[in-house]
């Protein structure tokens, strides 16, 4: 074939694949509801769960936590693989194997086999993450157009937060626990077979260089003993040598990560990506903000349905001024003004504004009203996190180096993930422990109601740990004040132009998932 054939042919390839941006956008974003909708609907169906596979409540967590964990350890090492693989074959795989670990998830019979699907469902999660993503990223390179996806798909996400609830407890109330693993399966097939169909990856994009093995072991297990040490304390004390033994072996390891990314040719994530004071300020402070509200995602679900008795679709319903909150903070605040001021401005008053809502969160009691306060303090976590978020996510990407753009954004969503994972156990240990010692000091004098006193303890466990939610926030909201001091972005360039080794050259924006 002559090289003008063979130009011809590959500008008739980018044809097809531009023309064919908006279909796979539908496809990615079916994807993207998915794991939202998992996410949720897991939170809603908990309590039917653990009740029917006899977890314990010290283990709970772990259905969350487990997911949360495999998702954030695994992120670096798949967008690795997607740069490697390629990114259609990288999504279509993650979604396949997502599907057949909730098959799993939604057949299990004890405790083992649905934290182990839960891992499962988070490792594929950690291929689909970064390879969505990226994909969007290359099909989406005029500026206007880019932000229209970005919006659709972070829109998506955060409506899909608001189905996954709704349709979680119409799932648990109606069916059982168990549809709202198989649910996933009918997402996941669409997903992949519309993906595989419809879009057609730019050729040159892939990233040749050796894998980084020890820097995928060390950071995995690094990951993986921190987020043990924080659960371990709450079933074993903080003084447990085994607790103090997973915090030592996550600073060993993860410090032997650091180093290693010091020395590889080819590391798996180059220290200059948060080195860089805006990008680290950025992980920094999103960490932090999930740390605070996974924790409270659990304790708000609880509330509602053990210590109020909201049923499973009411609790769904329940959350949706938090869900409102948050598609408009990002797509009516901080996606309109994030080209106009500098990202400070957005996300300082954001995590503020969330610090705010959950303040009037520690007044919760027995008795509290839902419109007096639970549904001002929503209102003002989603509106404060949709608007620090949008801005966080573009300014983490901003000025990267071409051949670092995927591992940037992958750093977000780790970051996310992990924050997750901590905060849903260190809260939850917070929470515990309150509640035990108000229960040792209340039961002796008030043996004719002991059931009040359970429910009066289990209430002061939560506003404790939500007074460190508050500090946490305002601790996000001081870095990102602090921190971060780039001016308004550049909204004229979207695409890397840098030459590498292979390395993909694509602008990565991610979007994060609620």
């Amino acid at each position: 074939m002559s090289e003008t054939a063979t130009a011809k042919a590959a500008q008739a390839s980018e044809a097809e694949a531009h023309s064919n941006r908006w279909k796979a956008l539908v496809f990615i974003a079916l994807a993207q509801l998915m794991v939202v909708l998992d996410a949720t609907i897991v939170n809603i169906a908990l309590p039917s769960a653990q009740q029917d596979l006899g977890i314990s409540d010290g283990n709970r967590q772990w259905v969350i936590t487990a997911y949360a964990l495999a998702f954030g350890g695994l992120l670096l090492f798949g967008g690795r693989i997607a740069d490697l693989w390629g990114r259609k074959r990288t999504f279509v795989t993650g979604l396949i194997g997502f599907a057949a670990a909730s098959a799993l998830g939604g057949a299990a019979q004890g405790e083992a086999t649905m934290l182990g699907a839960r891992a499962l469902q988070g490792a594929f999660g950690a291929l689909l993450a970064p390879a969505a993503l990226s994909l969007l990223a290359v099909m989406f390179t005029d500026a206007k157009e880019r932000a229209k996806a970005f919006g659709i798909y972070g829109a998506i996400a955060g409506g899909g937060g608001a189905v996954g609830l709704i349709l979680g407890g119409f799932l648990t109330e109606y069916l059982n626990w168990r549809w709202t693993f198989f649910v996933n399966i009918p997402f996941a097939i669409i997903a992949a077979a519309g993906a595989y169909f419809v879009i057609r990856e730019p050729a040159g994009g892939r990233n040749r260089s050796p894998l980084d093995i020890p820097g995928v072991v060390l950071s995995t297990l690094g990951l993986i003993s921190l987020v043990y040490g924080f659960t371990r304390a709450e079933s074993d004390g903080w003084s447990d040598s085994t607790t103090i033994g997973m915090f030592v072996a996550s600073v060993v390891l993860l410090a032997a990560f650091v180093l290693v990314e010091s020395k590889v040719k080819a590391p798996l994530l180059p220290l200059r990506v948060i080195t860089d004071r805006n990008r680290g300020g950025v992980y920094l402070s999103l960490g932090l903000a999930i740390i605070a509200m996974f924790g409270l995602f659990l304790f708000l679900t609880y509330y509602l349905q053990i210590v109020k008795g909201y049923s499973p679709v009411k609790t769904g319903f329940a959350f949706l001024p938090m869900i409102v909150g948050m598609i408009t903070g990002s797509t009516q605040i901080g996606a309109r003004l994030m080209t106009r001021v500098p990202a400070r401005l957005l996300m300082a008053p954001g995590f503020l504004a969330a610090a705010v809502g959950m303040l009037l969160l520690t007044q919760l009691e027995i008795g509290s009203s839902y419109a007096g306060l639970l549904l001002p303090a929503q209102l003002l976590l989603g509106l404060g996190m949709g608007t620090a978020f949008m801005p966080a996510m573009s300014l983490a990407t901003l000025g990267v180096e071409p051949r670092d753009a995927g591992v940037a954004s992958a750093m977000v969503n780790t970051s996310q993930q992990v924050g997750g994972a901590i905060g849903t156990a260190l809260l939850n240990t917070i929470a515990a422990s309150a509640t035990t010692s108000y229960i040792k000091d209340h039961i002796a004098g008030a043996a004719a109601k002991p059931q009040l006193v359970q429910l009066e303890g289990m209430v002061h466990g939560y506003t404790s740990a939500i007074w460190f939610a508050v500090g946490i926030l305002l601790a996000a909201a001081t870095i990102a004040a602090t921190f971060v001091n780039a001016g308004r972005p550049d909204t004229s360039s979207v695409s890397g132009s840098g030459e590498g080794d292979g390395v993909e050259d694509e602008f990565k924006v991610p979007v994060i998932a609620h």
